[in-house]
């Protein structure tokens, strides 16, 4: 495992702000697999139960519970450790809870990378850092269209837009205060709509389809024709920890904004992932309850940057990320006790599937 992305991750020290989180944890993991230190700064895990205390991360991690919003703590605990890199997955990560907490979201996502990024500039140790924004950053035309990275930002709810602020937060940065030869590398993130085992975010559309499935009731579904790039949580991390391998070696050329999506073959709509999320449950119905807050109907990607420059391409179709996703959660309720070695087993078989694939990530 060491020497995947060219053996970058080894012995470095890599600072993980949004630790306790779906994404925050399975990257948290692997980083230690890939034989990195990992320094943890995040609130405490947003769900119970949660995938970070499922995975017992915390004893293989320096471990802080802190807000991304004290910049002053932020920048203590950076000096502290010195690290390599820093990759920013904190964030208000919800649609619907973001009407319900706009302020809150636009002082996390906004505030919060800013926060990061000026804090960074007093931090030497630190030679590259990667902000994760999200697919919803794009100002969405509702077009059948897959979004470029020099597509407008906007967004019409909270956070889409909180996101899009983000990107420009990032950009300015960029362009401001690091853009020297010897600079850190700055990048930033535009990922699909990430699913995988784990998830117990509310309002979210596949822990909501476990939960119930679970306690055998119907799925309620409120858009239920909406088109996402769905991705399996691996695809849009092994992109990152690519462009992170890349991005120390050279600042100029890939501190950039980066799509990373499924393929096309995997932007379908709601109800069609739920039904195959039914298919391989066993068992399941279904209940159309329209939405009354806006959220948008058609989203894809368009990721032939990080394939043509960087060669990344997916590993898995809709149907292995809908399998993988569903025995992780059969796994979890058969014996939650084993789970961490499961989700290192899943880590396992994907970066053997992409070997056999030829991904270059694995053979670098």
């Amino acid at each position: 495992m060491t020497i995947l992305f060219d053996g970058f991750y080894q012995g470095k020290t890599i600072f993980v702000t949004g630790h306790t989180g779906f994404q925050g944890s399975w990257l948290s993991l692997w980083l230690t697999l890939l034989g990195a230190k990992v320094i943890g700064y995040s609130l405490p895990p947003p769900t119970n139960p949660s995938l970070f205390d499922s995975l017992k991360i915390k004893k293989n991690i320096v471990n802080n519970i802190q807000d991304i919003n004290n910049k002053d703590k932020l920048f203590s605990i950076l000096s502290k450790h010195n690290p390599d890199m820093v990759i920013h997955l904190a964030a208000q990560s919800l649609v619907r809870k973001s009407y319900e907490l706009p302020l809150e979201t636009f002082t996390t996502n906004v505030i919060g990378t800013a926060n990061l990024l000026d804090s960074i500039r007093d931090v030497p140790s630190v030679k590259s850092c990667i902000v994760m924004t999200s697919d919803k950053a794009y100002e969405n035309k509702e077009w059948d269209y897959a979004y470029r990275e020099n597509d407008p930002m906007g967004g019409h709810d909270p956070y889409s837009a909180s996101k899009g602020a983000a990107e420009l937060i990032v950009s300015s940065y960029r362009r401001s205060f690091y853009n020297k030869k010897n600079s850190p590398g700055i990048a930033s993130v535009r990922a699909g709509n990430v699913i995988g085992g784990g998830d117990w975010s509310q309002d979210r559309l596949i822990p909501d389809c476990i939960r119930s499935l679970q306690l055998n009731k119907k799925i309620t579904l409120r858009n239920p024709k909406s088109i996402r790039p769905w991705q399996y949580v691996l695809e849009s991390l092994s992109g990152l920890l690519l462009i992170g391998s890349k991005l120390t070696k050279n600042s100029q050329r890939f501190g950039r904004a980066w799509n990373i999506g499924p393929m096309t073959t995997n932007d379908i709509s709601v109800q069609s992932i739920v039904e195959k999320i039914i298919k391989k449950w066993g068992s399941g119905t279904i209940n159309i309850k329209r939405n009354n807050l806006h959220e948008a109907k058609y989203l894809r990607l368009d990721s032939s940057n990080i394939t043509n420059i960087l060669k990344w391409k997916p590993t898995y179709n809709i149907e292995q990320s809908i399998a993988e996703t569903v025995k992780w959660y059969v796994a979890n309720n058969n014996n939650n006790k084993l789970i961490h070695d499961y989700t290192v087993s899943q880590i396992e078989d994907y970066v053997s599937t992409a070997k056999k694939s030829e991904n270059t990530w694995v053979h670098d």
